[in-house]
């Protein structure tokens, strides 16, 4: 039993039970499971533990308290890795909707799809919020960490998803007060985006010292954030009856835009750099790669629908003086012009990602939701582009990848729900055997 429990402990990388005192340091970043790598209550076979270490821990475990017995191990746990799942339901709704072949059934499991993810989106939103509420130190050890501060960008690309299925399905069916509400929430997205795209990099970069060969595409989570807003912000200026505020949120929608492409583009010329010359990522992170089809495919799907809007509140509200009426025609056509840049740079980053995990296998983790967003907003950009040329191709390829994204989701649900319950089971092992042992 001794060597048992010294196991368990080696396992978890603390002192018998996690304790949120404990940092972080060593643990590797690799692997986003159901528990975060960056938590102290990670349980990660992969982290080495040299010999000497485990000798001088001290086995004998802290006092259990009561709650912690129970679905507090849960809380303690979550990670802002689980809104991720959020991003992958919120862009198949999204596509079930806007789908060109389109039909009532499709809209009404586009429905389910939009209370699904509004439903787990609030239930992970109030499982961090007290998770960080009762264990406050968790939150200075998850932003003191390399990698995971970088997923607290999945929190408004997940609230992004919410806000358009609003405008899709809830300002047609409700009325007023929802367009009132989807805006209200966008410009709260609008402002989380912006301060985790520049809070976060910039903690990272003052507080780690990241090597080449150590970075990962998920630094493009936090930069995509305001892409996203970008989007929905056109989506939703063009529901607005105020045309002044129509105006506002469109100007802002182009701040966004303005503020996080080129920083994706820079981290897409780093990221290319990295690949030529340290290999692909590890298997664990190989999903990783889907990451930079993200912000390229919903950046062109926000321009062309920005100069779409443009292109009709630009001439009602004279903005750019005696250039008002057309300068939202150019803002149409160069937006689109832009857009196909992009979805066609995209294509290219999906067949870098395709190459790579036909090329290694991989092990489920949380991660494998990375799938589903990038492709979908990819397809988003394909559809968009089919609606303003008289060809069917972009709506055939745009309704494929769309048909691929489900398939992914199908093949994400069982594996997660293996996961969850492994590393359930693992934590009640844990508590377990130092019962056992404190009782002995």
């Amino acid at each position: 039993m001794d060597g048992t429990v010294k196991r368990a402990s080696a396992l978890n990388g603390t002192k018998g039970l996690p304790d949120s005192r404990h940092d972080t340091e060593g643990v590797t970043a690799s692997s986003t499971t159901l528990l975060s790598p960056a938590d102290d209550v990670t349980v990660n076979p992969t982290v080495n533990v040299p010999q000497r270490e485990i000798d001088k821990m001290d086995i004998s475990p802290p006092p259990l308290r009561k709650r912690e017995k129970n679905i507090w191990i849960v809380v303690r746990a979550f990670t802002p890795a689980w809104f991720t799942i959020n991003m992958g339901t919120g862009i198949v709704s999204i596509l079930l909707h806007n789908l060109p072949y389109n039909g009532t059934w499709l809209y009404w499991i586009s429905v389910i799809f939009f209370v699904l993810n509004l439903t787990l989106f609030i239930l992970f939103t109030f499982i961090s919020a007290l998770r960080y509420l009762i264990y406050p130190g968790l939150f200075v050890t998850m932003i003191r960490h390399p990698a995971v501060p970088l997923l607290l960008g999945a929190f408004p690309i997940a609230l992004s998803t919410i806000v358009e299925m609003i405008v899709l399905v809830c300002v047609p069916a409700w009325g007023p007060w929802t367009v009132t509400l989807a805006w209200t929430l966008w410009w709260i997205d609008a402002a989380i985006s912006i301060i985790i795209c520049y809070w976060i990099p910039f903690v990272i970069m003052h507080t780690h010292d990241i090597k080449l060969a150590t970075l990962s595409a998920t630094w493009l989570l936090p930069i995509a954030a305001p892409i996203v807003a970008s989007a929905i912000g056109a989506v939703v200026a063009e529901v607005l009856e105020n045309q002044q505020h129509a105006l506002w949120t469109l100007i802002t929608s182009y701040f966004l835009w303005g503020t996080a492409m080129p920083l994706s583009l820079t981290c897409l010329v780093i990221f290319y750099q990295r690949l030529s010359m340290h290999n692909l990522p590890p298997p664990e992170a190989i999903v990783s790669m889907f990451l930079p089809v993200a912000p390229l495919g919903q950046g062109g799907y926000a321009i062309m629908q920005l100069g779409k809007v443009a292109a009709e509140v630009f001439p009602k509200t004279g903005t750019l003086g005696k250039m008002g009426a057309h300068s939202g025609e150019i803002l149409y056509v160069t937006g689109w012009i832009l857009g196909f840049i992009m979805w066609a740079n995209g294509l290219a980053w999906i067949f870098f990602a395709l190459a790579s995990i036909s090329r290694r296998k991989f092990p489920f983790n949380i991660g494998w939701w990375g799938f589903t967003f990038p492709l979908g907003v990819w397809a988003g950009a394909t559809i968009a582009i089919g609606q303003e040329m008289p060809s069917r191709f972009f709506n055939v390829l745009g309704t494929v990848s769309y048909t691929f994204s489900i398939v992914v989701i199908l093949f994400n649900v069982w594996p997660l729900q293996l996961l969850v319950w492994e590393e359930i089971g693992r934590y009640w092992v844990l508590i377990y055997m130092q019962t056992r042992l404190r009782r002995s």
